[in-house]
């Protein structure tokens, strides 16, 4: 009867594993077919983690011994920020914008220009200076018919955007709900464990905005100085927008440094040269120098790991993926340091022979995980 017993609690057991594999497999191919709703989901709820701090620090400001409940205080930041950003470009924009659609209805009578000045350099018959008229305004109308045919491509992700802002508002005005009801799918000691590494987690993710508003704030000093020493027009409001796009890695910066060389390409191609060789320049320093420094920082994170996530992050998501990477990566890194670091003498022993590659020593993380066990 025993060993009867024993071979139907190995059925049951293997038929448990087989339903088991079943499930997970057929989650992985719903979530495979979701991928596109589960990045507006991730991205809305890691702003909602990010912006909360912020929110909190509105809503417990006191002001005769009255505070603003948590939906008011949501309301009150979003309104100041629709309010700044529609002031600024409802000021600045429309001058610019004029004056670049009267350069794109002078660019075909500048195009026979250029190329007279093309002839007179040195190789310019290697070039083909001849058809070369022709080559710029086949570019030309290639690059109009482009953005035409991608119209509906930027109509779907500005729904998308949409539908992350309002999802962004839902997660902090309900996430708390949400997050004790994932909770408690754990067991009790569980769940204590990962509440409070989550609670680590979400105070270095909510510092990614301090370190992202430090980068922002320095491109647009620097462009607004570049930009004010080349003379070109509307400087200060090319600056600001440098430095408020530099929160969307790549293509914000692409867009605004376009846009300040067209500005800039209404008095000169010098001017427009100028431009582009100074923002080569501060790419450079910014993704070799600046950003490591800034985020490890903020974050908390190795710069090592900062460029390998941004890295990985633009290959997953593309823009997207490079706008969350970093704040991912010190989720990831606080669970890896909770679950998965090894906290024994061993790693101490490795940490006292360790020397970090910095001009000014610093104690090694190990050594830091291996004390505080």
């Amino acid at each position: 009867m025993t060993r009867i017993a024993e071979t139907a609690e190995e059925r049951r057991a293997i038929r448990r594993h087989i339903m088991f594999t079943i499930a997970v497999i057929c989650a992985m191919g719903i979530a495979w077919k979701l991928l596109h709703v589960i990045e507006i989901i991730y991205v809305s709820a890691l702003f909602a983690v990010v912006l909360m701090p912020i929110v909190q620090r509105i809503s417990t400001c006191q002001i005769r011994g009255w505070s603003l409940p948590r939906p008011a205080a949501i309301g009150l930041l979003l309104t100041t920020v629709a309010l700044l950003l529609t002031a600024f470009f409802i000021i600045g924009l429309p001058p610019v914008l004029r004056d670049m659609r009267q350069f794109s209805d002078d660019l075909p009578q500048k195009i026979p220009i250029v190329v007279a000045k093309i002839k007179h350099l040195p190789m310019a018959e290697k070039l083909g200076s001849d058809s070369l008229t022709e080559k710029l305004q086949s570019i030309l109308g290639s690059t109009t018919s482009f953005l035409i045919a991608s119209f509906p491509k930027w109509a779907a992700r500005i729904f998308d955007i949409g539908a992350a802002f309002f999802l962004c508002i839902y997660f902090m005005l309900e996430g708390e709900h949400a997050y004790a009801y994932l909770l408690a799918f754990f067991r009790p000691k569980s769940r204590e464990r990962l509440a409070a590494t989550l609670q680590i987690a979400e105070q270095r993710m909510s510092k990614w905005l301090l370190g992202q508003g430090a980068l922002m704030l320095i491109l647009g000093v620097c462009s607004t100085i570049a930009f004010y020493l080349l003379h070109v027009r509307y400087f200060f409001l090319l600056g600001i927008l440098m430095g408020l796009f530099n929160i969307i890695p790549v293509a914000g910066g692409i867009i605004t440094i376009l846009l300040a060389g067209g500005v800039a390409a209404l008095d000169s191609w010098q001017k427009m040269a100028g431009v582009f060789i100074f923002y080569f320049f501060y790419v450079q320093i910014e993704n070799g120098y600046l950003t490591p420094r800034i985020m490890r920082t903020s974050v908390d994170l190795m710069g090592l790991s900062v460029l390998i996530a941004l890295l990985v992050g633009s290959a997953l998501a593309g823009v997207t993926g490079a706008l969350v990477a970093v704040p991912t990566a010190a989720l990831v890194a606080v669970l890896m340091d909770e679950y998965m670091v090894q906290k024994d003498a061993e790693a101490q022993a490795l940490a006292s022979e360790y020397k970090a590659p910095e001009p000014e020593p610093e104690e090694s993380p190990i050594a830091e995980y291996s004390r505080d066990a």
